[in-house]
């Protein structure tokens, strides 16, 4: 029987019409239900996510009791004697959200809850800061250490423990530092920009009005006059000599004040030369200390940090869960 090419403009058959729908309608239903079978085991994989991160978080928030920052991993090392670890770190009185004082008091108050706890290091790595934040730390340490005599606790310096972080660690027992750790700066400065001579030159006034003689003073569009400078002067000299006292108290009889006549002049130091003013007791680091010194080489990190959902997701493995969750959540469920 001859074969012949059907014309590609002559419909089909009816029953080869037919054939096709249903064999098209079976496709596009089987894809169908792969599509619903791929989508139902992706959102059950996302829930089974959604639930590993809220675990996490709760585990964070309830889990570690009065010891804010204890991991799972280190609450064995927290059954038997170890070193106490407290951040001391960032501007002084930065910002609310770091408060150190709130730092210290939480960290500090945790270790000496635990019996196991030989010593207490605060690790410090600042350049200072306020000095009414220093003081108040300063005074909060030495009250807990003469709550807990039994308990000592020593400052190890890391790359810079300067001007406020010094007055602060001036309250410990002991300070350590490393060889080339940046020491001291017991000093005050205050600083302002003065700007009248420029805006003479481009000929700009400024209007302002004051109750007060001295209401504007440091004001850098309007001249300073030498009763303020005086005034200023005076401010500074008087923190100066609160440091200086602060520091004598806490050093305790250390410094080396004639070989170091310039020891309160805002100098920075290297912990070598900061041992030999009496600035440091000894060359050191947290693990050197916990070992060589409180003989207990264990560490466990007291200090304290926000469990807030948003601070985990600040979090190396929170950040990498957010990110997941956010592809997803822009894919569509």
């Amino acid at each position: 029987m001859p074969f012949r090419r059907r014309n590609p403009e002559q419909s089909l058959p009816v029953d080869d019409e037919k054939w096709a729908q249903t064999t098209l309608k079976d496709v596009l239903f089987a894809a169908y239900q792969e599509q619903r079978r791929a989508r139902l085991w992706r959102n059950i994989w996302r829930g089974i996510a959604v639930l590993v991160f809220l675990a996490i978080v709760a585990g964070s928030r309830t889990g570690n009791g009065n010891h804010p920052n204890v991991s799972a991993g280190k609450f064995t090392n927290m059954q038997k004697p170890h070193t106490a670890v407290v951040n001391l770190k960032g501007v002084i009185g930065g910002n609310d959200e770091h408060d150190q004082v709130k730092i210290l008091r939480e960290g500090m108050e945790a270790a000496y809850k635990n019996n196991n706890v030989k010593a207490i290091l605060l690790r410090a790595n600042s350049p200072g800061g306020s000095p009414v934040v220093s003081n108040i730390a300063f005074e909060e340490i030495r009250r807990m250490k003469r709550e807990h005599a039994d308990i000592p606790v020593y400052v190890v310096a890391e790359d810079v423990c300067a001007s406020g972080c010094y007055y602060i660690a001036a309250a410990a027992d002991k300070i350590y530092a490393d060889p080339s750790s940046l020491m001291g700066s017991i000093g005050v400065i205050g600083s302002s920009f003065d700007v009248t001579e420029l805006m003479q030159k481009i000929g700009v006034k400024r209007r302002v009005r004051i109750a007060g003689d001295n209401k504007g003073m440091g004001d850098p569009f309007t001249p300073e006059s030498p009763e303020q400078q005086a005034i200023f002067q005076q401010m500074l000299d008087q923190v100066h000599a609160e440091f200086i006292k602060s520091v004598r108290e806490g050093r305790n009889g250390k410094l080396n004040e004639k070989a170091y006549p310039d020891l309160f002049s805002g100098r920075v130091f290297t912990g070598i030369e900061a041992k030999k003013a009496g600035l440091v007791d000894d060359l050191g680091n947290i693990y050197s200390v916990a070992r060589d010194v409180v003989k207990a080489p264990d560490l466990v990190d007291y200090t304290p940090e926000n469990n807030d959902l948003a601070s985990l997701l600040q979090r190396g493995l929170g950040a990498r869960v957010q990110l997941k969750l956010e592809e997803w959540l822009q894919q569509g469920w």
